[in-house]
């Protein structure tokens, strides 16, 4: 293979935190087969894998509007890829972090400690953000307190970490409206570029580089996201039949904030000129996906991604329709119509790699972090079950419980990720088995309307058969990072004091089953594969395909593609 130098943005190398880095991977790496054999017949590696995520897209919301897809677009997948209408995430609490560190890692939190977004330390009571570290800042950009700065909190490998290892010269780039979206994908020895709402450009942190290379700083310096300052959000059908099967925009239980819920919306932040507010404001709008993409195009040109022999991965989480499903529900016109959007945006970002990279030397798969249950209040005007359960009457009703069985309290300190903290001296000085507070703690919380089940510390790092809910739980626990009592609602309702809006976050189908979709002629032929998989088995499919180790901690299995599993 034709080797290439490394260029300056991979000098941060040498410093001290990412040299710890790549000695800790390869000491992973050591402890497995140097190579995955691939079979005799097998396409060479190709030049370039782009690994998508979109935030928060239920594999639903890709079927429901197929006939308004455009020709190139998700189609690629649908028409002319491999695509798993099966898939789910195997975890419980499907929220973002949790999400992409699942996909290039194949590892579940019980393995990689990202148990959530954030938790609070059971030990320190500190709060926690999942890519958070102190010692690294944001390059040209303010840092705020938690921000997602390294994949320090990370204890697992991802491919690219694997990539890196086996082919130093190879690059690993990572790019989201996210930290979280960028970093955890991105894993250890790639470089992750973030969206940053204080300018509308993008950066990266000291983790990573001094200095942001001189592509990215041309392409802020050029502040692309202005030219969307005052652009009108409008609908990108004429036939307002064509949205017949989503719910118009304006009800009451759809989020007023932002951008409005009403389409055409004006993007401007309510500002007379480009500023925090606007940039904030472009993320729940089409318009940031649309600007990360074109980030993404600076980072083919500027890093020569698949210019050459050694594969390079480019991983792109597109951070927009989470926002939009928040606000106003998958159920809605606007995430209808945002979806429509996006299908159009990959479809000139397909056109682009296609002539850049070439249509015979590339792959793309794309998955999402979770999917997205219906606003409650939708769902029961449907004459579903469905509702919220405000966290104060939650953690009221287990206190109260508990102190008129074993006296005063608090008991419950602190809501963490999807559990409860316990006051453990309070717990020690009355000479009480935590074990059994927590198991009262659970009898309480499963009475209150919406809950469906509580879970101990015990039976969460138990290892034997377990009913679904718990299983899944199971993988979503991780003893150092998780509270010792986990929560999980009824179907169709969610834990939230807000009238507005909805969530993700359940080990139910509506937000577990997530598009697997990939193109490649070459590596992965086409057609619908209706047997069960799970996102965790990406990161194995594409080792093998590129002729890697999986990661370590993987737990996947390498997909049902004709030519690979075997």
């Amino acid at each position: 293979m034709p080797t290439r130098r490394l260029r300056p943005s991979h000098r941060a190398l040498a410093g001290a935190a990412r040299l710890s880095a790549i000695l800790c991977v390869a000491a992973l790496q050591a402890c497995s087969p140097l190579q995955t054999r691939a079979p005799a017949d097998a396409p060479p590696p190709p030049r370039l894998v782009v690994f998508m995520a979109v935030d928060g897209l239920p594999m639903r919301q890709v079927l429901a509007y197929r006939d308004q897809l455009a020709p190139d677009g998700f189609r690629r997948f649908l028409d002319r890829g491999r695509w798993f209408s099966d898939a789910h995430h195997g975890h419980g609490y499907t929220v973002t972090a949790a999400g992409h560190s699942v996909m290039l890692s194949g590892a579940y939190p019980k393995q990689s400690s990202i148990i959530g977004n954030e938790w609070v330390d059971p030990l320190t009571r500190e709060e926690r953000y999942n890519t958070d570290d102190p010692a690294h800042h944001y390059l040209d950009h303010p840092t705020p307190h938690l921000a997602g700065t390294s994949p320090r909190n990370y204890r697992v490998e991802t491919v690219g970490d694997v990539l890196r290892t086996v082919h130093p010269e190879a690059r690993m780039i990572g790019i989201s409206g996210k930290d979280r979206g960028a970093i955890l994908p991105t894993g250890h020895l790639g470089m992750a570029y973030v969206y940053m709402q204080s300018s509308g450009g993008f950066s990266t942190s000291s983790y990573y580089l001094p200095e942001l290379p001189a592509w990215a700083k041309a392409f802020n310096n050029a502040h692309p996201a202005d030219r969307y300052f005052g652009r009108r959000w409008t609908p990108l059908l004429d036939d307002e039949q064509a949205y017949d099967r989503s719910v118009p925009d304006g009800q009451p239980w759809q989020s007023t904030g932002g951008n409005g819920n009403r389409l055409p919306a004006v993007v401007d932040g309510g500002l007379a000129a480009p500023g925090p507010a606007f940039w904030a404001n472009l993320l729940p709008s089409p318009f940031a996906d649309e600007l990360t993409l074109d980030f993404a195009r600076a980072a083919l040109a500027g890093e020569h991604l698949g210019e050459d022999g050694v594969p390079d991965l480019l991983s792109v989480s597109l951070s927009s329709h989470d926002y939009v499903n928040h606000a106003f529900g998958p159920e809605s016109r606007l995430s209808h119509d945002h979806f429509l959007h996006l299908d159009r945006y990959l479809q000139a970002f397909f056109q682009t790699l296609d002539e850049r990279v070439g249509r015979d030397r590339y792959m793309v798969v794309l998955t999402a972090d979770h999917g997205f249950m219906d606003t409650p209040e939708w769902a029961r005007s449907q004459g579903r079950d469905a509702g919220r359960v405000p966290l104060k009457t939650l953690m009221a009703a287990v206190n109260d419980g508990l102190a008129a069985q074993l006296g005063e309290g608090p008991w419950v300190t602190h809501w963490s990720a999807t559990g409860m903290l316990f006051d453990e001296a309070r717990i020690q000085a009355r000479g009480l088995d935590p074990e059994a507070v927590y198991a009262a703690a659970a009898r309480l919380a499963e009475q209150v309307p919406g809950i469906a089940a509580a879970f101990t510390r015990a039976q969460l790092a138990g290892n034997g058969p377990a009913p679904e809910l718990l299983a899944r739980m199971r993988l979503s626990w991780h003893p150092d990072t998780a509270a010792p009592l986990q929560i999980v609602v009824k179907p169709g309702w969610m834990i939230s004091s807000k009238t507005t809006g909805t969530t993700h976050g359940s080990p139910y189908r509506y937000d577990t089953n997530v598009p697997i979709l990939a193109w490649g002629p070459a590596w992965w032929g086409q057609g619908e594969v209706t047997q069960p998989v799970a996102v965790a088995d990406i990161a194995p499919t594409l080792a093998r395909i590129l002729r890697l180790p999986a990661p370590k901690q993987s737990q996947g299995q390498v997909l049902p593609v004709p030519g690979l599993a075997r």
